[in-house]
């Protein structure tokens, strides 16, 4: 008795979307798996678990607070106010180079490797790969952002205290409800973090190095925060990409408002969509027969 085969287009089209998924979950792992095994991956996130506990010490051991920075006149105070501090350092100088340390190399190796045509076998299209690639890159960045804010959250409190918290307006916020607002102005770190990771994954496949890959949107984003503390560009710093790293601002007003965070996603998903659809472009329309 032979086995009858069915034609119906629905019938091809549901097998032919089983198969993409398999391929993509088949790329993913093998993705995620490379990205464990570098050293320079497991070393950040060790970084991102410690540095924040040598910041906090250090700061809390100062005799002379940080008064020319927001919340730093109350860091060796206040465990809450220690953690905005280090948030507000992290946010302008260290969380663009750490997001682009992977995706700035993730699409680069290949070109440096010479392994473009190892990868793109039969099983494994373009498309997916792209897509592998970038999921793998924009979940450590989100996980290595985890680490980052639990480890200064956590030092923070344990080392400086948990009293209450003198928010921007003057008023005085209790230890449970500053700790949720702690958490989330490091929360609102996401989508600019985001948008960052995609600029970075652009940088690697359109310059198919790996330096240029890292260094290019950690650069872009010190520019834009120069321009960005600049006078009269009131029009332009919405539109730069470091300005949603400041929305956490309005979370610790009294009155709360929350049109630059509103605003600040806006921003990060333009220029996420738009990096992805031209690294996307520049890969499919790549030459790899050189390697």
């Amino acid at each position: 008795m032979s086995a009858t085969v069915d034609d119906r287009p629905e019938v091809h089209a549901a097998l032919a979307a089983t198969r993409g998924q398999a391929g993509l979950a088949a790329a993913l792992r093998w993705e995620t798996r490379k990205l464990r095994a570098q050293l320079r991956s497991r070393a950040l996130l060790l970084g991102a678990l410690l540095a924040p506990i040598a910041v906090v010490v250090v700061v809390s051991a100062q005799s002379r607070p940080p008064k020319d920075t927001l919340f730093g006149r109350f860091a060796t105070e206040n465990g809450f106010a220690m953690a905005l501090l280090v948030l507000g350092f992290a946010s302008q100088w260290l969380l663009p180079l750490v997001t682009a340390v992977v995706a700035g190399d993730i699409f680069a190796s290949e070109d440096q490797h010479g392994t473009w045509k190892t990868v793109l076998t039969r099983s494994v299209s373009r498309s997916r790969l792209f897509w592998a690639k970038v999921l793998v890159a924009l979940g450590f960045g989100l996980v290595a952002l985890v680490v980052l804010a639990a480890a200064t959250i956590a030092t923070s409190a344990l080392v400086v205290g948990r009293q209450p918290l003198t928010g921007l307006s003057g008023q005085v916020v209790e230890p449970h409800s500053a700790l949720l607002l702690v958490a989330a102005a490091w929360a609102t770190m996401v989508p600019p973090l985001v948008a960052f990771t995609c600029v970075a994954l652009l940088f690697s496949v359109w310059s198919r190095n790996a330096a240029v890959g890292i260094a290019g949107p950690v650069v872009l984003g010190m520019v834009m925060q120069l321009v960005g503390g600049l006078g009269g560009i009131e029009a332009v710093r919405p539109l730069l990409l470091t300005t949603p790293f400041e929305a956490w601002h309005g979370l610790l007003a009294s009155p709360r408002f929350t049109g630059p965070l509103l605003e600040g996603c806006t921003t990060s998903l333009v220029w996420s969509v738009v990096s992805l659809a031209t690294a996307f472009l520049v890969l499919r329309h790549r030459d790899i027969t050189g390697g």
